[in-house]
């Protein structure tokens, strides 16, 4: 199972690597697995992986099998699981367009495609940390009991899901919206969705 979980990882790591959802030696990927976490090492790059870029860890971020130290943003990672049991699977990327609105500070929440109320409702902003730091846990995890996917304040990404073809696709969708408000305010700003049409979007769900 283990085996089967990494390459999965990997497959999905050279995708958002092709899709430059994931450039250079940036961001992280984690699963669950049981009472532990399989996560990328530090200084690995997500769109190159191999079956020797992974550790795992406990709930307390340290290392319990594997020689190589784990991401130094594991126990963000951690915290995510720990709040959210549903959350299988953990994509942390620096992705152009996402990282656009991290820089700039601001979040995406404003409701312009229906897709993206439907899957996320808004993307909120944590506020700056330092990469790494306890700090960015506390700021960034505030989110996770109500957001599937959070940006972090000049750095970059944050999505889970319970399979990690969801979380992928999350971050498909979200690196797409970010890319379309931008264009919008090309074209002199988008028209928002009013409150009765996101009303009836959440609906669906």
């Amino acid at each position: 199972m283990m085996n089967n979980i990494k390459k999965e990882l990997i497959k999905y790591g050279k995708l958002a690597g092709e899709k430059n959802l994931t450039p250079g030696v940036s961001g992280n990927f984690s699963a669950r697995y049981g009472d532990k976490i399989i996560i990328t090492v530090s200084g690995s790059a997500n769109g190159y992986l191999t079956e020797d870029d992974f550790v795992i860890i406990d709930f307390n971020g340290n290392v319990v099998e594997g020689a190589k130290k784990p991401s130094s943003e594991k126990m963000l990672h951690v915290e995510f699981y720990k709040i959210r049991p549903d959350i299988n699977y953990i994509l942390h990327v620096h992705s152009p367009y996402l990282s656009t609105f991290a820089s700039c500070r601001k979040a995406l929440d404003e409701p312009i495609m229906a897709e993206n109320v439907f899957y996320f409702g808004g993307i909120p902003l944590a506020e700056y940390a330092l990469p790494s730091s306890k700090e960015l846990v506390d700021k960034t995890s505030v989110y996770f009991k109500d957001y599937d996917a959070v940006l972090m304040a000049n750095h970059g990404f944050i999505v889970g899901a319970s399979s990690l073809k969801d979380a992928y696709l999350k971050l498909e969708l979200a690196e797409s919206y970010a890319q379309v408000v931008i264009n919008t305010k090309v074209l002199g700003g988008a028209v928002l969705l009013n409150s009765k049409q996101v009303e009836e979007i959440n609906m669906l769900r």
